[in-house]
């Protein structure tokens, strides 16, 4: 018997409504075999999202979770570009959107959870104008939710813009490119968990607003969720707890507790650490030897394994009791006396060294020292047929400005091998590409393709922010006219019940052992990107508004500083160069009749070849008439731009040209005024009085004087020998 579709599955879905639109939520019917499955639509934007497990593999003391979305081409009806007409490796726009799901939802999972988790967000259909990275947050927290994953949930994200000075949510993308600010947030009843985005120099009080608005957006995406989790959750698993360490910590602290106290206070990273180590090690060591070395007699193998395990779990606890007395350590000190590991205070920053041109040929290149923590930026300028072509899921575009940022190994004393740029480092990257992009110029008034790549050279806390200071001064070396600098600065936050400190410019440790990262960059006038990730359950509004203020604060000191170091070198003000690097290509723009485009081309490409060869430039031709001389110098610049106006020129009434006559006539002359350009003498106006013969006059391939007297609408010139010749002998 052949059953029907209804009897292969039993669905459940929930409708809600959010920005205007109806996003439904569906489960049963897609991907049964995964712990939990999603089918996420908004508009006509579809995301399936699922959930899955596996045991965790022996060995491991933290939590295996892999987020992936995965945009195919099929759902905007596109068959891939390249060679090989398949998905490959994750784009960065797919990397940025996994990364911001797996910050979200990674510390909401149940303490000493350690199997190996993924979820996969796979975009089955795309509008082009609901973007699917919303969709496919809502279904990552809606799949770990009804699924028996110990996930704490639910959260919500959503997409803020504004337009005309209004607020709107998920802003479609027409309304995304009239938008002066994007933001996208994530949270749960309680509070935000993440943000990620920026704006054109938004006010800090026009950003906590825009951020308390996105909460109340968000806390709406909640009930659903709990609605459909009603209908189709499973039970969640029993996760045991972390066994009692308490007797172990208790020990730790007393063979080591007052040394490490004193290790957490040195102010350099590298003698800190190996203090720090030293200590771990002797700490563990003492735990485990005893255990270690007691003579006990197996029955079996069972004994042995048994043994074993116990030996990894004491080794396990001895080592987190380690790390957290120096959690403990650090974090006291800081909100009982207010003084951080390297001794500073709460608001204030790192010393802080610029220079720029330090290497003379790149086109500009800033080194940015704050702290410990170093960054080499470099900016060049190309042109356009170097910008990156995108194939984006529903559109293909051209990006003019790219900013890299490179985290090499030997940054933090480490070494491995060089691979290509990981996650963090897309994001890193973005974030300080967001930063600058506010501050570029328009494309028509610098028609430059610019690539800054940041080089990180030491790090110790937010090499992001040090990449976006480095960046501001790198492309003023190079004399791109940025409206105004860009500086950034990390903040942090150490909460223990009531008492609360908010830090400035954070360390990797403070970072690391802290309550909240948030990321902060713009100019003078206001903020051009933002991105936090809180650790704790949830942040009060007055923190987070102290927050914003204390990095403004910051951001300013740190622009104060920057300007104080580079002004004399960039010429007397702190802002672009007025003239480009010596080594830096010369680019013209200007504009010819789009008619006129074939003339530059000429038939099979051989007018422009040979204009290229001649000259030694570059030039690049758009539909719309635009015409882009790219050259490594300005004399050879102008004599590319010459020929190509001589080849589009447009004969103009009243003239006097010096043309060569091309063919006779028995009424006339035809005279090439300039390439490609014809005009007509007629036997009445070759000279002064009656003319027989033309061949009386000119002969063929003889250089005349003509004065244009009328173009007719068709585009005929006429010429006339007789008016040039009274004109020039007056």
């Amino acid at each position: 018997m052949i059953m029907s579709p209804s009897y292969w599955f039993e669905s459940s879905t929930v409708n809600f409504e959010i920005g205007g639109q109806t996003m439904t939520l569906e489960t049963g019917r897609l991907a049964k075999q995964a712990a939990g499955a999603v089918v996420v639509s908004y508009g006509e934007t579809t995301v399936l999202v699922t959930a899955a497990s596996a045991k965790a593999r022996e060995g491991i003391d933290f939590f295996p979770l892999t987020v992936d979305f995965v945009e195919k081409t099929a759902a905007a009806g596109k068959i891939p570009g390249g060679f090989f007409k398949r998905e490959g490796r994750l784009s960065d726009r797919e990397v940025l959107v996994s990364r911001f799901i797996d910050r979200s939802i990674r510390p909401l999972f149940a303490d000493g959870y350690r199997d190996e988790t993924q979820v996969i967000a796979t975009v089955l259909s795309a509008d082009g104008e609901n973007a699917p990275d919303i969709p496919a947050f809502i279904g990552a927290s809606a799949a770990l939710h009804i699924s028996d994953l110990p996930f704490i949930g639910p959260i919500a994200a959503v997409r803020v813009g504004r337009v005309e000075g209004s607020l709107v949510t998920n802003p479609t993308k027409t309304q995304r490119d009239e938008s002066d600010l994007e933001l996208i947030v994530a949270g749960n009843a309680d509070a935000l968990v993440m943000v990620e985005g920026g704006g054109n120099e938004i006010g800090e009080a026009e950003m906590l607003e825009a951020l308390r608005y996105a909460h109340d957006q968000l806390k709406l995406q909640l009930p659903p969720q709990e609605a459909l989790r009603e209908q189709a959750g499973k039970p969640k698993r029993d996760i045991a707890p972390p066994a009692d360490a308490s007797e172990v910590a208790a020990k730790v602290e007393a063979l080591v507790g007052e040394r490490m106290r004193e290790a957490v206070q040195i102010p350099e990273k590298k003698a800190r650490y190996a203090a720090l180590d030293a200590l771990d090690k002797e700490a563990v060591e003492s735990l485990v030897a005893p255990f270690r070395d007691e003579k006990v007699s197996f029955a079996s193998l069972a004994d042995i394994e048994g043994r074993r395990a116990e030996l990894g779990q004491l080794t396990g606890q001895a080592k987190g009791a380690t790390h957290d007395l120096r959690s403990k350590l650090m974090r006291e000190r800081i909100l009982k006396e207010s003084v951080r590991i390297d001794g500073r205070g709460l608001r204030d920053v790192r010393p802080i060294a610029c220079e720029v041109r330090p290497f003379p040929r790149v086109h500009g290149v800033a080194l940015f020292t704050r702290g410990e923590t170093q960054a080499m930026v470099s900016a060049t300028l190309g042109s356009a047929a170097d910008a990156q072509t995108i194939d984006a899921l529903t559109e293909r575009y051209s990006k003019n400005f790219l900013l890299h940022y490179n985290f090499p190994p030997f940054s933090v004393g480490e070494a491995r091998f060089l691979r290509g740029p990981g996650r963090r480092e897309v994001g890193h990257g973005t974030l300080a590409e967001r930063a600058i992009s506010a501050v570029l110029p328009d494309l028509e008034n610098f028609p430059y393709t610019v690539r800054v790549v940041s080089e990180t050279l030491e790090s110790n806390g937010s090499s992001s922010m040090a990449t976006v200071c480095g960046s501001s001064l790198a492309l003023m070396d190079a004399g791109v006219p940025i409206r105004a600098p860009v500086a950034g600065i990390a903040m942090g936050l150490i909460e223990d019940g009531d008492d609360i400190a908010v830090l400035s410019d954070i360390l990797g440790d403070e970072d690391h052992l802290g309550d909240m990262d948030f990321k902060v960059a713009g100019t003078r006038s206001g903020i051009t990107a933002l991105q936090m990730d809180i650790k704790i359950r949830s942040v009060d509004w007055k923190v987070l508004e102290s927050a914003l203020e204390q990095a403004k604060e910051g951001r300013l000191h740190i622009l104060d500083r920057m300007e104080a170091e580079t002004k004399a070198e960039l010429g007397g003000a702190f802002g672009p160069r007025t003239d480009l690097s010596d080594f830096a290509p010369r680019l013209e723009a200007f504009w010819i009749k789009p008619d006129r485009i074939r003339d530059v081309i000429g038939p099979g490409g051989r007018v422009i070849r040979a204009i290229q060869e001649t000259t030694g430039v570059k030039v690049d031709i758009e539909d719309s008439g635009q015409v882009q001389v790219f050259s490594p110098n300005l004399e050879n610049l102008e004599k590319a731009r010459q020929m190509i106006e001589e080849l589009t020129q447009e004969a103009e009434v009243g003239r006097i040209y010096y043309g060569k006559v091309k063919r006779i006539t028995d009424f006339g002359a035809f005279v090439e005024i300039f390439p490609g350009t014809d005009g007509m003498i007629h036997i009445s106006h070759m000279a002064e009085g009656r003319v027989e013969r033309i061949t009386d006059v000119v002969e063929e391939g003889d250089e005349v004087v003509a004065k244009c007297i009328d173009i007719d609408p068709s585009g005929r010139i006429r010429l006339s020998r007789k008016e040039a010749l009274a004109e020039l002998t007056e």
